[in-house]
């Protein structure tokens, strides 16, 4: 299908409100600022990508101006001077670049989709996924209960086949086992965010008996060793998220015992090519995946989708309507849900464009790249 050269790279930062505060013990979000990329080659393919660095480092140390920075100064700069045969020979490309996951993310993503429009199929089938509806779960994270009853009443009535719920130290784990307990039919899984500690491990152990299908990230990032101490004591597995951001991270995770999930980000590892490879070492050692959500747009979602096809991912991920963060979201085709399942684009790459007429609403700013 021929090289892909890349003769024009556009960033739009962006700012969106979202409908309702997105609240977790470690930060409430009001509005959702992000980094939007068309990348185009010289046979005129246009491929697209996200950074999902967040405003601030309250989620990892990247932020939307370091990841501008990057992407302006040196990752951009020096993508316009290769040649790209495959996708994955971008990071060698850029491995003089330490760490800056988010934004490499981006660009990883929208060469992956250029390379898929050439080959002229679909992503998730370029990549080895199944055709299968993707079941879709959504996050309820609100500060009050009786919200939160209201929020989870409404996505079982919509269908979402699972259900996330924040915890911390302060939940009440009884209200939660009867709320749960009412909902036989759906998945609960419990978003911990790191919030317990070596001196809570006793209430952590008090939610082993609500009914969740996993504790996601029950300890912070660097507590790996004391999350392989708590999981032999519980039987319902953790799932590590936040700790997740390498292949390496992932032989760290199976050697300690620390988590018997992993949570996939691919803006966390540093884009479709690494969450490949993670995704290869996880079904060798029989250990499943799920895809976590970032209070992305659609472009990211779609990648989401994607990677969600793939035969070792064996529960139902962050995947919300395009409507149900935003009033608009910038892509077109919109993400729907129907009856708890989303169905895989039959477009030739991600199977998302930009809606440039959203876009314009909400730039903050622009910049265009040559080659």
């Amino acid at each position: 299908m021929g090289n892909i050269q890349i003769k024009r790279v556009t960033l739009y930062h962006v700012r969106v409100p979202l409908k309702r505060p997105f609240t977790t013990h470690l930060q409430e979000v009001l509005d959702r600022e992000s980094i939007l990329i068309e990348m185009l080659d010289d046979q005129g393919n246009i491929g697209v990508g996200e950074c999902v660095a967040f405003s601030s480092p309250w989620y990892t140390e990247e932020t939307v101006e370091t990841a501008w920075l990057a992407l302006e100064n040196w990752i951009i700069p020096a993508m316009l001077k290769q040649t790209f045969a495959y996708p994955n020979e971008l990071d060698h490309c850029l491995s003089f670049i330490k760490r800056n996951h988010m934004a490499k993310s981006a660009v990883n993503h929208a060469l992956w989709d250029i390379y898929a429009q050439k080959q002229q199929k679909p992503l998730w089938q370029v990549i080895g996924g199944s055709s299968r509806p993707i079941e879709a779960g959504v996050v309820v994270a609100v500060t009050s209960e009786a919200e939160m009853y209201v929020d989870i009443e409404s996505a079982v009535s919509s269908g979402y086949k699972r259900i996330k719920l924040k915890i911390s130290e302060l939940s009440n784990p009884q209200n939660l086992k009867e709320l749960i307990a009412k909902y036989p039919e759906t998945l609960f899984f419990a978003d911990a965010n790191g919030a317990f500690t070596k001196d809570s491990i006793h209430l952590l152990q008090e939610f082993d008996e609500c009914g969740f299908t996993l504790i996601e990230q029950p300890f912070s990032e660097h507590q790996n060793k004391l999350s392989a101490i708590a999981q032999k004591t519980m039987k319902t597995p953790f799932a590590l998220d936040e700790s997740i951001a390498s292949i390496q991270d992932v032989d760290e995770m199976i050697d300690q015992q620390s988590a018997k999930i992993v949570v996939m980000k691919q803006g966390r590892v540093g884009g479709l090519s690494n969450a490949l490879c993670i995704h290869e070492k996880c079904l060798k050692a029989d250990v499943p995946l799920w895809v976590g959500g970032m209070i992305e747009f659609g472009v990211s979602k779609a990648f989401n989708l994607a990677f969600a096809s793939l035969p070792g991912v064996k529960y139902p991920g962050d995947f919300s309507s395009s409507n149900h963060f935003w009033n608009h979201d910038l892509v077109e085709p919109i993400i729907n849900v129907h009856h708890g399942e989303i169905q895989l684009p039959k477009l030739h790459g991600v199977g998302v464009k930009l809606n440039h007429k959203i876009v314009d609403q909400y730039e903050v700013r622009r910049k265009l790249f040559y080659a």
